[in-house]
């Protein structure tokens, strides 16, 4: 029997290092094993150190194991000639293509990659014979509990459709018979204890600790179970003697009691290793530490030799891709789950508003912790964040927004006066689960056509989800065909929808409106992750305006050997970073303390970006 074991967790505590090595262990246990991620940004390769992409490949130099990363434009192709093939068949040419053009929308991609993840569930095989472990590396939280909350979700779009018009916006209900009942399947066999264990990787930090009781809480109300944590990253206790480390050990010593009292389930701990966790041998090491409790660290490659690099920043150059000229500035902080970018996004706001520009700071990550890092509440509305003038937050929920869209769209078709039938065919179409993000991709358009504020700051989700988000209006033109905006009046609707789009385009693509900042901290996975981002980024005609390298470890704090092995290896990625980035580099440094809070915040831009100075004129 295929026992399935899925990862998940906050952004960065190190899911994709845990499940590989958790992969790489039971492989070598004679386990047929096979890994699958479901992050749009895998690093599947980057761990293995080979290439794997859209298919089931075999892992070199590990017998058993195999490994996949789910392509979603390569499996929205797929899903769509599965679905189309017996309609060819049996329908003309020219019904076949409007069909085709209703599954040209943004819900197809997303139905399509978590299609492609429930053929996983149906037990696949290779070479004939089946796997005895499934292992998913998930995207992180928010996502994750997106992509598991989906099989009934669709399961129930698709019934309602069967009552009614017999249209889902993922093609007819009567074609996709198949994928509901797999879907039902799904469901079943992930509340199933005794096949599926669902593993949380944390940090012992506020922010992990909180993502993970959260989505264990979201995980039982589906009626799934959460079985085992591994507390990653934990800082070794020959440390306390390093004046920067010291006090992260003993904040680390309240979270670790902390977890064991709030979250009483079987636990592996994980300690923060010297050097990073990538290839078979080093994967092999860091699973006796994980399995089998040996507490020396694996060896880590000398090194010590690599000089720094040497590339001063430019104050004026980082603040005049910050601050407005002339129009509205609006920055977006990217990157890979748990870089730091809400931190950065935080401190910029903050620092924005204290030179007086009236900033708005918002995130679109499902997971957000606007909240957390500036100490006080942030809610879909946009509220004053007491004690900084000038500075305003919200977060775009996406259920929130999906109501307020649904009404807008159905109340403007009723005042156009449409049937009573067509609207129960629009509010049909509506209750798919794809409206979430329509919804929430119409809400950033929103607030990125605003004129109320100087300073837009964009915390954004993980690099892919980002990616899809911001590739949303260049995709408009198909979606608008077969939309809600078309069924409510294909003229007016489509021009005041495409002059809105475009406009957020011309202003996403104009470096004088709007910059785009990769968060990394200096290891290879995330700047390679970034790297690629914002590689894809330029063939949409936006280009990266600042990078910032995070947790950079302080040379002069740098006073044991393990500190100044990690600071010789970041400034081995310093400088790689230098390299493929020709733009400004914002280095951050590690602090001993969590960065939360408005004074911490407040005293984090002024060291990054300088002192407060007079007020602009609003």
């Amino acid at each position: 029997m295929t026992e399935f074991l899925f990862f998940s967790g906050k952004g960065g505590v190190g899911k994709t290092s845990m499940a590989c090595t958790t992969a790489v262990r039971h492989a070598d246990e004679g386990k047929r094993t096979l890994i699958v991620t479901t992050d749009p940004a895998s690093n599947l390769s980057d761990v293995f150190e080979q290439s794997i992409g859209h298919q089931i490949t075999a892992i070199t130099g590990i017998p058993n194991l195999w490994a996949m990363e789910i392509d979603g434009d390569r499996a929205t192709e797929e899903y769509k000639d599965r679905a189309l093939a017996p309609l060819r068949l049996a329908f003309p040419p020219q019904m076949v293509k409007v069909i085709e053009e209703q599954m040209s929308g943004p819900c197809t991609a997303e139905v399509a990659a978590f299609d492609r993840f429930t053929d996983f569930l149906d037990a696949p095989v290779q070479d004939g014979q089946a796997f005895d472990d499934l292992i998913f590396d998930t995207a992180p939280t928010g996502h994750t509990l997106r992509l598991i909350e989906l099989p009934a979700e669709w399961s129930r779009s698709i019934s309602e459709a069967e009552q009614g018009s017999g249209q889902t916006c993922i093609g007819p209900a009567a074609a996709i018979q198949d994928a509901k009942l797999k879907y039902e399947r799904a469901v079943a066999l992930m509340r199933d204890s005794a096949k599926t264990r669902f593993i949380f990787v944390l940090q012992p930090e506020a922010t992990s600790i909180k993502e993970t009781e959260r989505a264990s809480g979201e995980l039982q109300k589906l009626g799934i179970s959460t079985h085992e944590l591994i507390v990653n990253g934990i800082l070794p206790q020959s440390e306390a003697v390093n004046p920067l480390y010291a006090p992260r050990i003993d904040m680390q010593a309240r979270y670790l009691a902390q977890i064991e009292r709030e979250l009483p389930l079987p636990t592996r701990f994980m300690p923060l290793l010297d050097g990073e966790i990538k290839g078979n041998d080093r994967l092999r090491a860091v699973g006796k530490l994980l399995f089998d409790g040996e507490s020396a660290l694996p060896a880590l490659e000398d090194v010590s030799s690599i000089a720094a690099p040497q590339r001063p920043t430019d104050p004026a150059a980082v603040l005049a891709r910050l601050t407005p000229n002339g129009a509205m500035r609006t920055v977006f902080f990217a990157g890979k789950g748990g870089v730091g970018k809400t931190a950065a996004s935080c401190f910029t706001a903050v620092w924005l508003a204290q030179q007086g520009y009236k900033t708005l700071l918002l995130t679109t990550d499902p997971a957000a912790h606007l909240g957390d890092v500036l100490g006080v509440p942030v809610t879909d509305r946009v509220i004053s964040v007491e004690g900084v003038s000038n500075l305003w937050a919200t977060k775009i929920d996406p259920k929130a927004a999906a109501d307020t869209y649904k009404a807008r769209i159905l109340d403007d078709a009723r005042q156009r006066g449409r049937s009573p039938e067509a609207i129960r065919v629009m509010e049909e179409e509506l209750n798919s689960p794809c409206t979430e993000e329509m919804a929430a991709f119409d809400r950033f358009i929103n607030y990125a056509s605003q004129d109320d504020w100087q300073v837009v700051v964009f915390d954004t989700a993980p690099t892919g989800h980002t990616l899809r988000l911001l590739e949303l209006p260049m995709d408009w033109s198909a979606q608008i065909d077969v939309k809600v905006f078309a069924s409510v009046d294909s003229s007016a609707a489509d021009d005041v929808a495409k002059r809105r789009f475009a406009e957020v385009i011309d202003m996403m693509r104009d470096p004088r409106q709007s910059t785009f900042a990769f968060v990394m901290y200096p290891e290879a996975t995330p700047i390679l992750e970034a790297h690629r981002a914002s590689q894809e980024l330029a063939t949409l005609g936006i280009q990266t305006g600042l990078v910032y390298a995070n947790y950079v470890l302080p040379r002069e704090q740098c006073t044991t050997p393990f500190s100044r092995v990690r600071r010789a290896m970041q400034d081995k990625y310093l400088a790689e970073i230098a390299e493929r980035f020709a733009v400004p580099l914002v280095e951050i440094p590690l602090l001993p303390y969590e960065v939360k809070g408005l004074d911490v915040l407040s005293a984090l831009g002024e060291r990054l970006y300088g002192e407060q100075t007079e007020a602009v004129q609003a």
